[in-house]
């Protein structure tokens, strides 16, 4: 079993940053692959990016490249995403998931969940 926990959610203004931050407990961090993703009101839950069990690999959705950046500090048993630039339809509750498939794209690759962080992008 494997725990995650987001916090670093929030308000900010369209053009700022935001760090979110997923600290995972129970089994061995390093042996999962990790994920993010996200869920806008009235939608389904969609990808955004997910990093290899050793960080040697990443994959973003094409509308957070350049803009969005995964790590992940197995030493911490904690996984990163600095937000950039952020517009207003990156408005979305961020979910951070764990899977044992590398770099999977689709939530049901992915085992565990956190229970979500709201990030809003307003004036």
């Amino acid at each position: 079993q494997v725990q995650l926990v987001e916090s670093g959610g929030g308000l900010v203004q369209p053009g700022g940053s935001l760090r979110l931050s997923c600290a995972a407990s129970g089994r061995t961090f390093s042996n999962y692959a990790m994920g993010w993703f996200r869920q806008a009101p009235g939608k389904e839950r969609k990808f955004v990016v997910a990093v290899s069990w050793r960080a040697g690999g990443t994959t973003y959705t094409d509308s957070v490249k350049g803009r969005f950046t995964i790590s992940r500090d197995n030493a911490k048993n904690t996984v990163y995403l600095q937000m950039n630039s952020l517009k207003p339809e990156d408005t979305a509750v961020y979910y951070c998931a764990a899977g044992s498939r590398a770099l999977g794209l689709s939530v049901n690759e992915y085992d565990y969940w956190g229970q979500g962080t709201q990030v809003t992008v307003s004036s």
